[in-house]
């Protein structure tokens, strides 16, 4: 079933939204959402694209990768939207882009990060980089501060498409990369409330690092109850469990906590401002954020992104050019370069997804200090 945010009227510019409103991403689809209608009033405050309005139709997927393929095809068939905002995790998108592929309509994802899902399609975008990619770029921050890295664990979630392939594929494959020896690897399914026997594993055999496939609240169970074992290794993971809230989670657990992020709100004077108006808006509909996360971000400059795109294509929102306008977005997509957005200057890829800076942070005195920043490509 399709929601309409604001006012509608009958020559809107209309875009697609495919939040998760349940499983465990349930809430990043709320802040999600705070974020693109934020993008959405700056637009229209300006004059909105060829003098229409934008406005955001939503379809809740409730986390599920086939209630994600229905919600493509029934806000390109019914709504005539031009192109979609989301959907989030990579178990969604593995499914929907097939299905905006066979609509002739761009998806893209603030979310959803294992390796290569965008590229063999060409109407599939990701506003989210490569884990690889991300996690790399703190092994090289660790090294470049002299901090120990000889020796790895690993500790991941089995039960989540991204979890399981950061603690399979990408974390292993990075930290033998930059020469450390991963000792061991334990598991767990992403609700396990009692993480005492893996742990206990890992604290047998302690570890300079301990790397992290899961979403943030797994992580912060998993930190409470290394530390409460007495494990001192550093914990580190990828943007999986990159959420402004993990320092409130983990509490003095989580102090050495390295994690990459593609969004750093302290950064400058645009992202505070951001920051500072999502916080507001946030709370005025009953959520209690103390910052924005990098999905929030993405989110934000994801609409951004496709005005840009309908502004270069003269896209004007033409129900008899609906095809060609769609696919005038992509195109536009394809070949956009360092679009001025909120994360930094973005481009995209061969394979869909954004180029854009990397953020390495650690946790320290419960908030996120930066400790390295990155180019796009660097």
């Amino acid at each position: 079933m399709t929601t309409a945010i604001g006012t509608a009227q009958a020559q809107d510019i209309v875009l697609g939204y495919l939040p998760a409103g349940g499983g465990p991403w349930a809430t990043y689809s709320k802040t999600n959402l705070v974020a693109a209608q934020m993008a959405v009033d700056e637009i229209n405050a300006a004059g909105g694209i060829a003098g229409k309005k934008i406005r955001i139709v939503s379809f809740d997927t409730a986390g599920k990768p086939d209630q994600a393929v229905v919600g493509v095809r029934t806000l390109a068939e019914d709504d005539k939207v031009l192109a979609n905002i989301g959907p989030f995790s990579s178990s969604e998108c593995r499914v929907a882009f097939p299905a905006a592929e066979r609509a002739g309509v761009v998806a893209m994802s603030m979310g959803s990060s294992a390796p290569k899902l965008a590229e063999p399609f060409t109407y599939a975008f990701r506003n989210t980089s490569d884990e690889g990619y991300l996690f790399s770029r703190v092994m090289q921050a660790l090294k470049e501060h002299n901090l120990p890295v000889a020796t790895a664990a690993l500790a991941y979630a089995t039960d989540d498409v991204i979890s399981k392939t950061m603690g399979e594929i990408v974390l292993p494959n990075v930290m033998k990369k930059a020469g450390t020896d991963v000792k061991l690897s334990v598991t767990f399914q992403t609700q396990a409330f009692d993480l005492a026997p893996q742990v206990s594993q890992l604290v047998a055999d302690p570890t300079d690092l301990i790397g992290v496939g899961s979403g943030p609240e797994a992580a912060a169970r998993l930190a409470q109850e290394l530390r409460r074992q007495g494990h001192k290794g550093r914990i580190i993971a990828g943007s999986t469990i990159s959420d402004p809230e993990l320092p409130r989670l983990m509490g003095a657990a989580g102090d050495g906590t390295t994690i990459p992020t593609a969004f750093y709100g302290a950064l400058d004077d645009r992202t505070k401002k951001f920051e500072a108006e999502f916080i507001k808006r946030a709370k005025a509909v009953g959520i209690d954020r103390t910052a924005a996360a990098q999905f929030d971000a993405a989110t934000y400059d994801i609409v951004l992104i496709y005005a840009q795109a309908m502004r270069t294509a003269n896209v004007a929102g033409e129900p008899s050019k609906l095809a060609a306008e769609r696919t005038a977005i992509r195109d536009e997509l394809r070949k956009m370069k360092d679009f001025p957005a909120l994360e930094g200057p973005i481009s995209f890829g061969s394979n869909g997804d954004a180029l854009k800076p990397a953020y390495v942070i650690e946790m320290k005195d419960s908030k996120w200090n930066l400790l390295a920043r990155y180019p796009a490509g660097g």
